[in-house]
């Protein structure tokens, strides 16, 4: 019946909170709930998100999770909790008003709740009511009372009080005593409103008649069920002793501080009896003293001093109320109060607790935003008790204070975190004791990156080298881009620009690895057909958006030396037999034989050329140029020479390691044609009688064309002189030419006349026995004659005295070179052609006209051994091909002019005063008379 009794109450007692909760939420202040102790856990307290205002689309259980409702409370064991089914504030587990609010008239309990996602804390009052589970309590349960047997009627006896930690009516409301003839119970009423027995004497006592009286006290409150409890009192009547003690005041005050030491006097308490003997000495005791203050003090029986015997601790009991009970031997006693006030000492630090950290924070945060929640409390009081909360300086973040002793760590401008990405905030809380005290919080606020940052390259713009024929896959360069963000924002790619090299894509030249920025190639460079190629790198961050940035790259080809010299002059013959170059025997130490022209594809020094001797059947006899290649007479000619002289010419590059060419050389050493092919005559070939005898045949055959060939041109000079002689009706002068050969009068520009109209190739060949005659056919070619000789009508005659002697002159000069053939110096390509040699620049005097018609057709006959070329050559070469081959025309040797060689002469074509045989030349270019051993020859 209780039981059904305390059910009904407790659930009005839950309508009544119900009722409160409402009526409180309306008002403007915190939302305020009642509940009653001891409920079960899980109990409803109050509808905590329709008091904070929350949607109900807002109350499911993973709504309140992601708006970060949670209850924040301090130092103390959570009481309460919430229920994220339906938003309710519940109770997390059994709740005792006694042991939390100990005799307070009410009990609250204040929690917040902090919304992170509107950044709001809301305070939360909670009255725990009484409810009567307690027991009135006697400290004893049997107490001896000792009454003198002469004690009046009337006499008043305290008796110990019960302790009922409830309040209100559940709290302790009577006191009954057992029935009795001697005794009765008065109970008094205090001015804090407790309640003490008295036990009244009725009758006097008589120890003869009955010395020991047995008592019962019963203690109740007044709840519903009613509760009690009892002590069991036995009073001994004892002898006479008729003075009891006296304090010497009916109340002890005392202040003293909470870090007194243990041990410490607190003060002295002193009764005085009257009586004499063992009657007048008093003993001390506690009467009066809770549980909880008994351990705290100890009391000297027999002086009366109270003292410390533990540390107070103002924090947990400021007051301690006590009585103190004096006592003789006659069992008369005395009582008084003893009140001991603690006072606050500033020994406690104030305390920060982090409620709520934001960790990380975007760096692109607003100004303003909450990072942190944090509460601040001093357990001490007054001034001792309050707490100033601040932050270092040079921070970005502020305290802002909130409600009670909540404050809010925000941000007051724009955070960097390539800058500063991490911040180790110290929150400093210093009381205004004396001394004041203080504590340091430390909150590591990590800073979470945004893209803002593109890769950047070191410079703005790089140049590598590779050198040519590498290796396909070869790293060239590399090439890195810092990104000050973090993560993903950090991680960069690169890449390539399309674009066409050579009418091939870029990409089929060189890749680059995305993730380490090397440069490959995929493919071997030729420098002589790309020497550079221009490159525009990307760098690309993973951001979103991603952030790029580019840079340029210069890649040049490094020149190798990979190509041999390329011997342009003398062409080497395709049946490998070699071409006759013709000395004439009267040549003077210097005299220009003949010229090697060469040419490497490489540049710079892979493409200097040096030119040297390798080899010669008569060392001594030749030299040749070291840049220029001219091959020369190192001394006179003597009559023991051979006539036919082998010379292996080396051309070398100065590339590392040097490459190299050669070739060889046959120089003739004749005066004159019938010379040659007398000499030529008398070479014979033991090992073959056959091919003797066709070289004999051969050489007949040469013979008998060259005499027509003369005869043929001993006519047409004749005819032209007779219809110049017609024209200009000049006086005859042809008695003077009576008896001399047609080569002591036909000049070079006749030579050059004829060879526009009509050529044959004769291939003449010392140590082959397969020369052979190619009968003539016409040809109109380009041969080197001056512009002056072809604008004049001049005849084709030179004369010249040969018996004259002395002071006579020619009545013709010859012409000036054509200053067209002059090449500049830098028409000229590679060192071949750069060096200033001893070759002239205007046409040299010649020592007879039939010795150049002579040379000439030897060297026709010499390129007539391939079979294919011709004296003058086709229609554009300009007369090179009797040198280079009819397949070297004009646009093969676009540089290589300065190299021509023409012929039986000494001339070469250069840009320089040349020399002839070593010797200057004529100032007017004209004719020299010749010397009387020169006139026999």
């Amino acid at each position: 019946m209780a039981a059904l009794q305390r059910r009904r109450h407790h659930s009005g007692l839950v309508l009544l909170v119900m009722l409160l909760g409402t009526l409180w939420g309306a008002q403007t202040g915190p939302i305020c709930y009642s509940i009653p102790e001891e409920l079960d856990k899980g109990s409803f307290v109050g509808n905590i998100s329709k008091d904070l205002g929350l949607e109900p689309r807002e109350l499911a259980e993973r709504e309140l999770a992601k708006r970060g409702v949670r209850i924040v409370s301090r130092g103390r064991t959570q009481l309460f909790a919430l229920n994220r089914r339906n938003g309710s504030l519940v109770t997390a587990g059994r709740i005792d008003r006694e042991e939390l609010c100990a005799q307070s008239a009410r009990c609250l309990v204040n929690i917040n709740i902090l919304v992170e996602d509107r950044g709001k804390l809301f305070g939360i009052e909670i009255e725990v009511t009484d409810i009567n589970d307690n027991n009135p309590k006697f400290q004893v349960e049997n107490l001896e009372v000792k009454i003198n047997e002469i004690a009046a009627p009337g006499t008043r006896y305290p008796l110990p009080e019960a302790v009922d930690p409830d309040v209100g009516l559940n709290s302790l409301q009577s006191y009954q005593l057992s029935p009795n003839d001697h005794f009765s119970l008065d109970v008094q009423t205090g001015d804090d409103g407790t309640i003490n027995p008295e036990l009244v004497l009725e009758r006097a006592l008589d120890r003869e008649e009955e010395a020991a009286h047995h008592l019962v006290l019963i203690a109740s409150d007044g709840g519903a069920p009613r509760r009690s409890s009892t002590v069991h009192i036995q009073v001994t009547v004892l002898d006479t002793n008729d003075n009891a003690p006296v304090f010497a005041q009916p109340i002890y005050r005392v202040t003293v501080p909470e870090n007194v030491p243990p041990g410490t006097r607190l003060l002295t308490v002193r009764a005085s009896d009257p009586d004499e003997g063992a009657n007048g000495e008093v003993a001390y005791k506690f009467w009066k003293i809770s549980e909880k203050q008994s351990p705290l003090f100890q009391l000297n029986e027999n002086t009366g001093e109270i003292s410390t015997a533990k540390s107070l601790d103002y924090e947990e009991c400021a007051f301690y109320e006590m009585e103190i009970q004096a006592e003789d031997v006659g069992a008369l006693l005395g009582r008084t109060k003893v009140l001991i006030f603690v006072e606050d000492v500033n020994d406690n630090r104030p305390e920060v607790i982090i409620t709520s950290l934001f960790s990380p924070v975007l760096e692109n945060t607003l100004p303003g935003t909450v990072i942190a929640f944090l509460n601040v409390h001093d357990r001490d009081s007054r001034k001792n008790g309050q707490v100033v909360c601040y932050l270092s300086d040079n921070l970005p973040f502020q305290l802002e204070k909130s409600i009670d002793n909540y404050y809010r760590l925000v941000t007051w401008k724009y955070l960097d975190r390539e800058k500063i990405s991490v911040y180790n905030i110290t929150v400093m809380a210093s009381d205004l004791g004396n001394p004041p005290l203080s504590t340091e919080t430390y909150i590591t606020l990590s800073v979470a990156d945004t893209n803002d940052n593109p890769p950047t390259f070191p410079r703005s713009s790089y140049s590598a080298y590779i050198p040519e024929n590498n290796a396909r896959g070869a790293s060239i360069f590399s090439v890195t881009a810092h990104d000050p963000d973090s993560g993903k924002n950090a991680q960069v790619t690169y890449s390539l620009t399309e674009d066409t090299v050579v009418g091939s894509p870029l990409s089929s030249y060189v890749s680059i690895n995305s993730d380490t920025g090397v440069l490959y190639a995929l493919c071997s460079f030729d420098y002589e057909q790309i020497r550079d190629l221009q490159l525009l790198v990307t760098a690309r961050d993973s951001g979103d958006p991603p952030l790029s940035s580019n840079v340029s790259l210069s890649l040049f080809v490094l020149d190798q030396n990979d190509n041999t010299p390329e011997i342009l002059y003398p062409a080497i013959p395709t049946d490998g037999s070699s071409g006759v170059e013709l000395a004439p025997r009267s040549a003077e130490p210097g005299y220009l034989v003949t010229k090697v022209v060469a040419v490497d594809r490489d540049s710079g020094q892979n493409a200097w050329l040096s030119y040297r001797l390798l080899k010669a059947s008569e060392p001594g006899l030749f030299s040749v140029g070291l840049h220029t290649g001219e091959v020369r007479t190192a001394r006179a000619l003597l009559d023991r020479d051979a006539f036919k002289q082998s010379l292996v010419v080396a051309v070398q590059d100065h590339g590392q390691p040097p490459l190299s060419a050669t070739v060889t050389l046959t120089v003739a050493l004749a005066d004159s044609i019938p010379d040659v092919l007398a000499d030529l005559s008398n070479i014979k070939n033991p090992a073959n009688s056959e091919d003797s005898d066709l070289t004999l045949y051969l050489v007949v055959a040469v013979a008998a064309v060259s005499c027509v060939f003369l005869a043929f041109v001993v006519v047409l000079l004749a005819l032209r002189l007779w219809r110049w002689h017609t024209s200009r009706l000049l006086p005859a002068s042809g008695d003077r030419l009576v008896g001399l050969p047609a080569s002591s009068f036909v000049g070079v520009d006749g030579v050059q006349a004829f060879l526009q109209t009509y050529s044959h190739e004769v291939s003449l060949t010392a140590d082959s026995g397969k020369s052979h005659l190619i009968f003539p056919q016409p040809n109109y070619a380009d041969t080197l004659i001056s512009q002056e000789s072809c604008e004049k009508n001049d005849s084709l005659f030179t004369s010249i005295d040969f018996h004259g002697g002395k002071d006579e002159t020619t009545s013709v000069q010859q012409a000036p070179p054509n200053t067209d053939w002059r090449f500049s110096q830098a028409q000229r390509p590679g060192t071949s052609g750069s060096q200033n040699g001893d070759e002239t620049g205007t046409w040299p005097n010649n020592q007879f006209d039939t010795e150049m018609l002579q040379a000439m057709i030897l060297a026709s006959a010499s390129e007539a051994a391939d079979g294919s070329s011709t004296l003058g050559g086709g229609a554009g070469t300009m007369g090179l091909s009797a040198r280079y081959g009819p397949q070297f025309t004009l646009q093969h040797v676009p540089d290589y002019r300065q190299n021509v060689y023409i012929p039986g002469s000494n001339a070469t074509l250069t840009n320089a005063a040349g020399k002839r045989d070593g010797k200057a030349p004529a100032g007017g270019n004209g004719n020299k008379k010749k010397s009387g051993k020169k006139e026999k020859k």
